[in-house]
């Protein structure tokens, strides 16, 4: 039976962006494993760097993860002595997450080990980075939209 939208190999589109994210989450893991942080831990810690934190609502939504798993990371990373709770500003209710110094300092860390290995992704890349950014948030677009309301 043929799938719709499959290609011949029975593939779908959805099929090779997980591919691809579960490629980029294995280099980056293995790449960042001296620094102490996972490819997912990288990540969160890259959001954080905003002046100011982000609150959990804004990281939520920037790294498409349910409120609740927000919740236990912030949780984690402050076990860790990396984040810390802000009084948030513009709502006495909610409170920004902000990087430590310690925290920084690891994101520095791991973003020397990183650096290179994204030297070497656009190396190889088989078109312009302004393509495959457009492409990639194109389907972030369509996937979000496409994701029913819960």
């Amino acid at each position: 039976m043929q799938v719709v939208g499959a290609r011949v190999d029975g593939h779908t589109l959805l099929f090779d962006v997980w591919v691809v994210a579960n490629s980029t989450r294995a280099l980056l893991d293995d790449a960042l494993r001296p620094s102490g942080l996972s490819a997912e831990e990288f990540a969160l810690y890259s959001a954080l760097r905003r002046d100011g934190g982000v609150t959990p609502t804004e990281l939520a939504a920037l790294m498409a993860f349910p409120s609740t798993t927000v919740s236990s990371i912030v949780s984690r990373l402050e076990r860790r002595g990396h984040v810390r709770r802000a009084r948030n500003p513009d709502d006495a209710r909610s409170y920004r997450i902000q990087l430590t110094s310690t925290g920084r300092a690891t994101h520095r860390a791991a973003a020397k080990l990183f650096a290179p290995v994204l030297a070497g992704v656009k190396a190889t890349l088989t078109l312009p980075i302004a393509e495959a950014l457009g492409v990639l948030a194109a389907i972030n677009s369509a996937v979000r939209i496409a994701k029913p309301d819960r």
